[in-house]
This record gives C-alpha cells, sequence and structure tokens, in this order.
C-alpha cells in the first residue's frame, strides 16, 4: 500500500479525517483534492491545472489522494495500487455536513483550499440529498473494476469499520498485534 485512493459515497462521509489518520498510520502524505481544486474565494482552478496538479502527485513512489472529483478519476485511478471507499448511511454524511458548518462558519478548513471559508448553501445540499443513490451504484461498478484490474479495494460501511481499520494500522505501526 503505497499508492492509495480514498473515495467515499458522499461530502461528509469522512474522506478527509480517515486520510489523514490514514496518512499519519503509514507515514505517507496526503493531498486532499479540495485544495488542489479550489482557490481562494471558492474559485475553481482551471481544469487542465487541477488535473497537472494530480499528475504531478501520481509520478511520486507513495501518496494518499483522498476526495472524488470525476472529472480527474482516471488520473488517480491509473496510478493507485489501493483504494479505500468509504460508505456511510445518507443520514449520518448529511449531519456531518451541517455539523462540519457550524463547527467551522468563518473558517478555512486545512484540507479545504486557501481562502475558502467555510459555507454551506443550496446547491451544495441538494448535490448531496438528490445524487447519494446514483453514486452508491456507480461506486461499486468503479469498485468492481478496481478488483478487476488487481488492485486492492477495502470498502468501510460503518463508523466502526472505519475506527477499526484505523486503529489496527496504529497497532501494526507499533508493533503491537
Amino acid at each position: 500500500m503505497n499508492r492509495i485512493m480514498v473515495i467515499g459515497i458522499s461530502a461528509g462521509v469522512g474522506k478527509s479525517t480517515f486520510a489523514r489518520k490514514l496518512g499519519e498510520s503509514l507515514e505517507i502524505p496526503v493531498y486532499h483534492l479540495d485544495v488542489l481544486h479550489w482557490e481562494p474565494g471558492w474559485t475553481e482552478a482551471p481544469k487542465e491545472l487541477f488535473a497537472a496538479r494530480q499528475r504531478e502527485i501520481v509520478k511520486k513512489e507513495q501518496w494518499i489522494v483522498e476526495g472524488n472529483y470525476s472529472s480527474t478519476f482516471s488520473i488517480r485511478a491509473e496510478k493507485c495500487d489501493t483504494v479505500i471507499y468509504l460508505e456511510l448511511p445518507l443520514h449520518v454524511c448529511f449531519y456531518r455536513v451541517i455539523k462540519r458548518w457550524l463547527t467551522n462558519i468563518g473558517e478555512t478548513r486545512p484540507d479545504m483550499g486557501e481562502g475558502c471559508r467555510e459555507k454551506l448553501d443550496w446547491e451544495f445540499v441538494k448535490f448531496i440529498l438528490t445524487t447519494y443513490r446514483s453514486r452508491k451504484l456507480k461506486m461499486a461498478e468503479r469498485l468492481s473494476n478496481f478488483t478487476a484490474e488487481g488492485k486492492k479495494v477495502i470498502t468501510l460501511k460503518s463508523k466502526r469499520q472505519i475506527n477499526e481499520y484505523i486503529q489496527s494500522l496504529q497497532s501494526e505501526s507499533r508493533g503491537v498485534g
């Protein structure tokens, strides 16, 4: 496990937090796609720049890239050796998005582009609520393709599974177990 994609069903599933903990446990650098995609003031980076930033990362020996961004999915998918997919119920994801917004109002999270203060608008809420099921089907297809390509696929579908996975890695890194 040296080149890892962390993807998830929805905003609020915990991709950023999981990737950070995974990176600490494995001592592998973590890259958040939101940081690469969003310029100050919630301006999208030009598509080619966003793609070029990712191409530079995937040239490296080790990396964890967190985020979905289907427009550039193939850049990461082609080079990864492991895919970790997080899938929690929609109500949990939505609750976490609201909680994150309330906790970080006026702040810029470390996993977000510089100068992008926390916000929550109707378009984002609608996106989360209306695309969850279709994304779930699309992710199942993608995971099946990854498996067929011989990539390691790890699917975590509960908070408990997510926590136990990270704890197992931390135990391994300490030589426990």
